[in-house]
């Protein structure tokens, strides 16, 4: 890694790191950033908290498992943009393109709506079952069309529009309005409910994911001049597209059944790394996680405070901001292929 790049991941683990203890501080509860370093070094073992009880559980038990979830999203699924953005060469391609979130959100509504599961299954459990029937029909589809990258693509909207219609279908049929307005807000995507269960599945499927993206690393840059200039470099193109397919997908789904469907991280934080950065992916692939990271935690601090005691759906907040971005990415493209063609 360059000079550049380490200090830019210096800066952003460290951005992280005072992002996560200064959100927690933020709220309607007197929460200091002595207070949170405190509590979580007490909890590790060193030395006491001093805080009252329920401070103390506003810290651990409320605050700190959903701000770390959020910075495990925002990582996660900018990581997955970035993969998904190289193996389709599309600079418009998210973590969702797979059909992955519509299935989640299936499977979540079959569980809440229809009762499915007996009440032993829980929301997160339902969502990633409906995940990975989802990938796993998209690789079906794929796979009978041709297996290109246009009918992945092709596959992931069939599988998109599927998913959405049931989920429509279960919940304006068998649902009532109270019930259909929790369904929303989950659709829309939400970390109210984390737990500590959600932040270690969702971080260790993180450090999997990236794990296996990073030793990829070289392939997915010879991936950004085309298949066929993969493959001429000896690069197995649909071996390590199914690889890389699934890593994402299994990855998208962990994230997607702990918080809903987050849209615009994984298509807006890899274009913002790429300018920091440039494309090669050893260095674009960690930064473009811290940068998801910090970028989640503070939208969602702000998702559930700017209209406390009301929360507004993390989902929602992301989206207004990343529409605007992802019509400058539009732009952006029509200019590159103007001047190109030109």
């Amino acid at each position: 890694m360059s000079v550049r790049g380490l200090l830019l991941g210096t800066a952003g683990a460290a951005a992280l790191c005072v992002s996560v203890a200064v959100a927690i501080t933020i709220g309607p509860a007197e929460i200091r950033v002595g207070d949170v370093w405190a509590t979580v070094g007490a909890h590790l073992g060193w030395g006491s908290t001093g805080l009252s009880p329920i401070r103390d559980g506003i810290v651990w038990q409320l605050r700190l498992p959903r701000t770390l979830l959020a910075a495990v999203c925002g990582a996660g699924l900018a990581v997955c943009g970035v993969v998904m953005q190289s193996l389709l060469r599309n600079p418009l391609a998210d973590p969702f393109v797979l059909g992955v979130s519509s299935g989640a959100s299936t499977g979540a509504v079959a569980v809440v709506v229809l009762g499915v599961g007996g009440g032993v299954v829980s929301v997160s459990a339902g969502a990633f079952v409906g995940a990975v029937l989802s990938f796993a029909l998209v690789l079906l589809l794929s796979h009978t069309l041709g297996g290109t990258t246009d009918r992945v693509v092709l596959a992931g909207v069939a599988a998109m529009q599927l998913f959405s219609a049931l989920t429509s279908f279960v919940v304006m049929t068998a649902a009532d309005a109270e019930t259909t307005r929790g369904v929303l807000f989950w659709l829309l995507g939400s970390l109210s409910g984390a737990d500590w269960t959600d932040v270690w599945v969702g971080f260790g499927v993180l450090v999997l994911a990236l794990v296996v993206c990073l030793g990829y690393a070289r392939t997915l840059d010879a991936f950004a001049f085309g298949q066929d200039a993969a493959a001429s470099l000896g690069v197995s193109v649909a071996r390590t597209r199914l690889v890389l397919l699934s890593v994402t997908a299994l990855l998208t789904a962990a994230l997607v059944s702990s918080s809903g469907a987050i849209g615009f991280v994984g298509l807006v934080l890899p274009h913002a790394a790429r300018a920091l950065v440039g494309p090669g992916h050893a260095r674009l692939l960690p930064v473009s996680a811290l940068a998801g990271a910090v970028f989640l935690v503070w939208v969602d601090t702000l998702a559930r405070t700017v209209l406390d005691p009301q929360e507004v759906p993390v989902g929602v907040v992301t989206s207004l901001i990343g529409v605007p971005v992802f019509v400058l990415v539009l732009y952006r493209s029509k200019t590159t292929s103007g001047r190109a063609a030109g």
